[in-house]
């Protein structure tokens, strides 16, 4: 089983946006809120900062994108992110319970998320996932991105697994156009980050409540 991360296994919304808020405040722009900021995970961290500068600074993500300033403003969110990860987010219900028992029971756990490595690191850590999970791969592990399949390619490969014995659970559009991409079945919940489209427009194989449902 491959699991997306934010959205999926924890909330980490609240955090992402102390972060950006701080970030904001350093070139005195106005703070984002949380419902804002929902609507930007997904793409990984350079994209959600681009679409926070272009919104709270009244200009486009062109714009954003050229600017001379955008490596100082990443440096800053980086900086700010790091101090924030694993402060203010939170597993989402029975998480912690399905994973000891799909483990218990022979399932190889792999996380494909866009976020980058040092804050998939410490968001794992700090929520006691690192040890419940054989394989992570980050946004910066493999030259590609969801929905690039490389990142589920890499995990069927290393465990030996085949398609058909596989499968993937986001909460995303990002996240059914990488599972398809990859040729696996995806579960989506309906509870994460799509983008502020309807979870079942991005027709998943299955819409499931939580994630006992996994058992």
């Amino acid at each position: 089983m491959l699991f997306d991360l934010d959205g999926t296994l924890i909330e980490t919304a609240p955090e992402i946006t102390d972060a950006l808020n701080d970030t904001l405040r350093r070139f005195n722009l106005p703070p984002s809120n949380q419902a804002q900021v929902e609507r930007w995970i997904g793409h990984g961290t350079q994209e959600l900062l681009v679409q926070a500068l272009a919104q709270q600074g009244g200009t486009t993500v062109s714009v954003v994108r050229a600017a001379s300033s955008l490596q100082l403003a990443r440096e800053e969110f980086e900086r700010c992110y790091i101090q924030r990860c694993g402060t203010r987010s939170r597993l989402y219900p029975h998480v912690i319970e399905t994973l000891h028992l799909l483990r218990a029971r022979g399932v190889k756990l792999a996380v494909v998320t866009n976020k980058e490595s040092r804050y998939t690191q410490r968001v794992l850590a700090a929520h006691g996932l690192l040890p419940m999970l054989d394989r992570v791969i980050s946004g910066d592990s493999l030259p590609q991105k969801k929905p690039d399949p490389a990142g589920v390619v890499d995990c069927l490969d290393h465990f030996g697994v085949h398609r058909d014995r596989a499968l993937f659970i986001g909460d995303s559009s990002i996240d059914v156009a990488t599972a398809r991409a990859a040729a696996v079945p995806v579960w989506l919940v309906p509870y994460g980050y799509n983008m502020g489209q309807p979870i079942l427009a991005s027709e998943p194989d299955s819409l499931i409540s939580d994630f006992s449902c996994l058992l």
